[in-house]
C-alpha cells in the first residue's frame, strides 16, 4: 500500500527527530565530568604559640568531554560562600559556572577555601589573606603537577569572587604562577557605609547560626544572618527566588581576620599593582557593596569604570572590564549570568589565546 506523500513526509520527519534525539542524549550525558578531590596544603598558624599544621583543601574538577584541555580555571569563592557558588544545586544548566564552562570546552577546579566547605577548618585568627593566598598557591602547584584528575595543566587562570578576588590578587602578585586573572564582585573603593551597615545588620558569629552552629567554629568565624543575602548580594529584578533560597541553603562561614586583611591589603592598598598578567574585571551594574556614589564608582558603563580602576594596575593595558547589566554583587548567580560567562570565554580566547576543547549543550 502506498502512503500519501504528506503522511510519508511526516513519518520521515518524526524518524529524523527521534534519531537526532537518540544521538544527542549520549553526547549530552557525556559532555562533562565532575570529580571531587582533596589536596594537602599547609595550614596557617601563629608561631611560636600556634604552629601551622597540615591541612586539606577540597575541590571539584569539571572537564569537558574528550581529551582534557591544557588550561584550567582555578575558582576562588567569596566570603560566606564555598565552592557551591560555582556549581549551585539549582537549575545547573542555567546557573552552574563550572558545568557551563565544561560544556563549552573549558576545565575548572573550584576549591573550598580553608575554613569553608569540606576543607580543613583551622583557627580563624591566623587565617589571613596571606595564609589564604599561600594555600591557593599550593593548589596551583597541584594543578600543574597533575595531582588533580591526573591532568598536568600547562596553564592556570585564577578566578576570584568578592573576598576571593582579594585572595586572588595577593596570590597572583606574590607568586606570579598563573597565566591570567579574573576578578569579580570587586572594585578598589568599596562603599564603606554600606559595608559597615551590612556587616552590623547582616552578619553574625557562625556558632550562633541555626544552620552553621553545628560546626562548632570559634567566635571569629562569621556568616550572614538568615534572609540577609538577598539584599547584600542580589539586585531586585535580576534574581530568581529559587537561586536566593539555594544560596541561603549552601551558605558558609568566613574568618573575620581573613576578611579584614583581604579588604585592606587585597583590595584597597592594592595588591593588583603587582599583577603582571592580563586581568579581566567583572562587576554587577547594581552591586551595592562596590558601586555607586558611596563607592565613587560608576558601574553603569564598562569604559568609565575601567578608567576609574586602571590606576590600580601597574600596566593598565592588560586590564579588561565587563559590567553585567542589572546584576548585583554575586554576578555568577543572577538571571543573566550567561552573559558574564560568555564575556569570560571571549576574554580567554582574545587575550590569552585559550581556545575551547569542544562544545556540548547541557540545557
Amino acid at each position: 500500500m502506498k502512503l500519501p506523500v504528506k503522511v510519508t513526509s511526516a513519518l520521515f520527519a518524526c524518524g529524523v527527530l527521534l534519531a537526532s534525539m537518540t544521538a544527542a542524549m549520549p553526547a549530552e550525558a557525556a559532555a562533562i565530568s565532575c570529580t571531587d578531590t582533596d589536596l594537602p596544603v599547609g595550614g596557617p598558624g601563629l608561631p611560636p604559640l600556634v604552629p601551622g599544621a597540615p591541612a586539606t583543601m577540597h575541590g571539584r574538577l569539571c572537564l569537558p568531554a574528550g581529551e582534557a584541555p591544557d588550561t584550567v580555571q582555578l575558582l576562588v569563592h567569596g566570603g560566606t560562600y564555598n565552592s557551591a557558588y560555582w556549581d549551585l544545586p539549582y537549575q545547573p544548566e542555567r546557573y552552574s559556572y563550572q558545568r557551563d564552562m565544561a560544556a563549552h570546552g573549558y576545565a575548572t577546579f573550584a576549591a573550598d577555601q580553608l575554613g569553608a566547605g569540606r576543607s580543613s577548618r583551622p583557627l580563624s585568627l591566623p587565617l589571613s589573606v596571606w595564609a589564604a593566598a599561600e594555600s591557593t598557591h599550593e593548589v596551583v602547584g597541584h594543578l600543574r603537577a597533575g595531582h588533580v584528575g591526573g591532568v598536568r595543566f600547562a596553564k592556570v587562570v585564577i578566578v576570584g569572587h568578592s573576598v576571593g578576588s582579594g585572595v586572588v590578587a595577593v596570590e597572583a602578585s606574590t607568586y606570579h604562577d598563573v597565566d591570567g586573572v579574573v576578578l569579580t564582585g570587586i572594585t578598589h573603593l568599596p562603599a564603606l557605609p554600606v559595608l559597615a551597615l551590612g556587616a552590623a545588620l547582616g552578619l553574625q558569629p557562625a556558632l550562633l547560626d541555626g544552620q552553621l552552629g553545628r560546626l562548632g567554629s570559634d567566635p571569629l568565624y562569621f556568616t550572614t544572618r538568615p534572609g540577609a543575602r538577598a539584599g547584600l548580594f542580589y539586585a531586585a529584578g535580576d534574581a530568581d527566588p529559587g537561586v536566593v533560597a539555594a544560596d541561603e541553603a549552601t551558605k558558609d562561614q568566613v574568618s573575620v581576620p581573613g576578611m579584614g586583611t583581604v579588604a585592606l591589603f587585597g583590595i584597597v592598598l592594592p595588591a593588583t599593582r603587582g599583577i603582571t598578567v592580563p586581568v579581566f574585571q567583572v562587576v554587577g551594574e547594581k552591586d551595592v557593596l562596590f558601586c555607586g556614589l558611596l563607592a565613587l564608582r560608576d558601574c553603569s558603563d564598562a569604559g568609565v569604570l575601567r578608567a576609574q580602576e586602571a590606576p590600580y594596575y601597574a600596566d593598565p593595558s592588560k586590564l579588561s572590564m565587563f559590567v553585567l547589566r542589572g546584576a548585583g554583587h554575586s554576578v555568577a548567580l543572577h538571571e543573566n549570568a550567561a552573559d558574564y560567562r560568555d564575556a569570560t570565554r571571549s576574554w580567554l580566547r582574545d587575550r590569552l589565546a585559550i581556545a575551547p576543547q569542544g562544545y556540548h549543550s547541557i540545557g
